[in-house]
């Protein structure tokens, strides 16, 4: 059962829920001037899980035969027969569940949201399959992340701060850009989109830089439009340093330090700003 479980959250890559849920709770605080309560802030981070743990699942069945034809992923639990249809079934039904159990713990707006929410993370899954601008959807599916905190705590859209979700759709659909040059040429014989397929990586680098540019001066005017202080912009500092470093050991001619810049550096960068939001948040007047 442990070997089963670890296998299950290996193929979802559970450990990378660090991307997303940052910034939830970076909606949350910022809703609520501080620290939400304790319930709270607890059935946030289980709807953050359970969205995200769906999703992924969702994400393996519906590239398990594109996965088991390509080299890079041929070794991914349902392509290898570790994970069955049905378990990987089992794993989105249940997660999905407990997604929505969670935002109906939380207030009735979080829940009518939800499954505008949740579909747009599964849609994206099916995006490669006829356009290249399927990073682009990524990034408005985590986009909702800041703003399903900011429900979670405030029961409604009132007054959240638009730049915040805009800043992480940029910053997303930038990171996903680089990462599917991994997959490219595969991408192209197999029939799927992605920008490095179609437009090739040169140019899908270049958008993934205006996309970072983008994203820094958003975040940035976050912290404007919602009166934070030093802290955050100290934050805001680190942030665009990581950005740069990114994009200065990865490059369309040297992919191999590609899991730096998309693991390591990405969860930085989110709980960057999720600790400089707090602390500027805590030290406020």
């Amino acid at each position: 059962m442990l070997k089963k479980l670890h296998t299950l959250l290996e193929m979802i890559k559970f450990k990378y829920t660090v991307f997303a849920m940052p910034f939830a709770l970076i909606g949350a605080f910022l809703a609520g001037r501080g620290v939400p309560g304790v319930w709270t802030f607890f059935w946030i981070i289980i709807a953050m899980v359970g969205a995200r743990t769906c999703a992924m699942g969702f994400n393996r069945i519906a590239d398990r035969k594109f996965d088991a034809a390509n080299p890079r992923t041929a070794s991914r639990a349902i392509p290898a027969g570790e994970v069955s249809l049905f378990e990987s079934w089992l794993l989105v039904i249940v997660s999905g569940g407990v997604f929505f159990f969670s935002c109906a713990m939380l207030n009735t707006t979080a829940l009518l949201i939800s499954p505008v929410a949740l579909g747009l993370t599964l849609f994206y899954s099916l995006t490669k399959r006829f356009t290249w601008l399927c990073h682009v959807v990524l990034g408005v599916a985590q986009a909702f992340a800041p703003l399903g905190g900011w429900v979670a705590v405030s029961g409604t859209l009132s007054g959240y701060p638009w730049v915040l979700s805009l800043g992480v759709l940029f910053w997303v659909a930038g990171f996903d850009c680089i990462y599917a040059c991994l997959d490219a040429e595969f991408d192209k014989s197999a029939g799927l989109h992605s920008m490095p397929s179609i437009l090739g990586r040169e140019r899908s680098f270049r958008i993934a830089v205006l996309f970072h540019a983008l994203a820094f001066v958003l975040f940035t005017l976050t912290g404007v439009l919602t009166d934070l202080n030093l802290f955050y912009y100290i934050g805001i500092i680190i942030t665009g340093g990581a950005l740069f470093y990114q994009h200065l050991i990865v490059t369309p001619t040297d992919l191999s330090r590609i899991k730096m810049s998309f693991f390591s550096m990405n969860g930085f960068i989110s709980l960057t700003l999720f600790v400089a939001t707090w602390l500027s948040l805590a030290t406020s007047g």
